[in-house]
């Protein structure tokens, strides 16, 4: 069954999900769910794939559930769940639907994960799997989302996208799940998109006791009271809120406009740190040349601020940026 939407007085209302199913057609799609998304005044982003749908949108809660009733109403998302939270601003400053080879990226183009896929947990029997000294726990998440929240004990594959997670298992799997009995193998991402996935990958390769946490670290910050819980740190979300806390309460970092990655109070702090321009993360990463570009970017930015305006720039930021839109919901 769906999520029940939040009791808040926060004036948006943001829906998280996904959906495994099969498109034939997912061109002919788009138009329609773009069309009710604007028409209710809906922004975020969606993705669609022959292997069904993906991402996050915010607006009213009349908005969000219009556009919901068409969702539902494509093939094989009748029962598809949602993962609601409130902000008290617009955390998406535009609407994108966009067509896919597949709704969260992986490279590995015969995978199913309606076939394959490993066994759900819930949030509430997700510490005791993990607590398990014969679970493994695999953090499935890109590198930069990790360096601000995890589970305890959970093993980070310092893989850059999603794309990676393959070729990394792979390579670690004699380390990872060594001889005689093998290891329960239990996985975590964002809103469960990407470990469902990734376990569905690990089954198809001979793991016969995978596992993924049901809804996510989102379901499971809304769900486990902070005493209780096993999460440690933030969570990154791909929207203007950059991160939440247990109770899906925004968090501390702030975003760097230049890469698009977190950044804390620290990060701030160093001399390669310029708002709309550069972070400790992405300095060596770019040219004088393209801080320049940032800059002048930052300062229109500054400008239509002034005057009350949105500034075109900062909606056109992302654009091109597969990875950021393969993990919409992530």
């Amino acid at each position: 069954m769906p999520d029940t939407p939040p009791a808040t007085n926060a004036p948006i209302r943001v829906a998280a999900l996904y959906q495994f199913t099969r498109f034939e057609d997912p061109a002919a799609l788009k138009a329609p769910l773009l069309g009710v998304c604007e028409e209710n005044g809906v922004k975020g982003t969606l993705l669609l794939a022959q292997e069904g749908v993906n991402g996050t949108i915010a607006g009213s809660p009349a908005g969000i559930g219009a556009v919901l009733e068409h969702i539902r109403a494509l093939p094989g998302c009748a029962a598809i769940e949602v993962k609601y939270s409130a902000a008290l601003e617009p955390p998406f400053h535009r609407m994108k639907v966009r067509l896919k080879r597949e709704i969260v990226t992986m490279g590995e183009p015969d995978l199913d994960p309606r076939e394959h896929a490993g066994t759900y947990v819930a949030p509430e029997d997700w510490n005791a799997l993990i607590a398990d000294p014969d679970t493994i726990v695999i953090d499935t998440r890109n590198d930069y989302e990790v360096a601000i929240g995890s589970f305890a004990g959970a093993i980070d594959p310092a893989t850059p996208t999603f794309r990676d997670f393959p070729a990394w298992f792979r390579n670690q799997r004699a380390k990872l799940l060594g001889e005689g009995k093998a290891p329960k193998v239990a996985m975590y991402c964002t809103g469960g998109i990407r470990c469902e996935k990734s376990t569905a990958f690990l089954a198809k390769e001979g793991v016969e006791e995978v596992y993924h946490l049901k809804g996510g670290i989102l379901k499971y910050l809304e769900s486990i009271p902070p005493e209780s819980s096993l999460w440690r740190g933030e969570c990154f979300v791909f929207d203007e809120r950059v991160s939440v806390g247990h109770a899906l309460v925004q968090g501390e970092h702030g975003l760097c406009r230049a890469c698009r990655r977190p950044v804390s109070r620290e990060d701030m702090a160093s001399a390669h740190y310029e708002e709309g321009v550069s972070c400790p993360a992405c300095y060596a990463e770019r040219s004088e040349e393209q801080r320049a570009s940032y800059r002048e970017r930052q300062r229109q930015e500054r400008l239509a601020a002034a005057r009350g305006e949105a500034h075109v720039g900062r909606h056109e930021v992302d654009d091109g940026d597969d990875a950021a839109d393969d993990d919409a919901n992530g």
